[in-house]
């Protein structure tokens, strides 16, 4: 299960929490765009993924035995 930002409900048919099937943050995402067309550009512009409570490093990252998965808006420092 993926937990969306509010605003990306209206993409997902009103739905805040949409199931995925992936094993890393790439096919995550990649799943995402498949199966919600609209969400590609917010996805290709960039966000984070929470595994866990953790962001995730990299795309290669895995989601497969992850108890929350959260994408959210991208975090920058400053």
């Amino acid at each position: 299960m993926v937990n969306l930002w509010s605003s990306l409900s209206r993409f997902t048919g009103g739905e805040t929490a949409v199931e995925v099937e992936a094993a890393t943050v790439a096919g995550l995402l990649d799943g995402l765009k498949a199966a919600y067309p609209g969400l590609a550009p917010i996805l290709d512009a960039g966000v984070s993924v929470v595994i866990d409570g953790e962001v995730a490093t990299g795309r290669h990252a895995s989601v497969a035995d992850a108890g929350e998965v959260f994408l959210m808006q991208r975090m920058k420092g400053g």
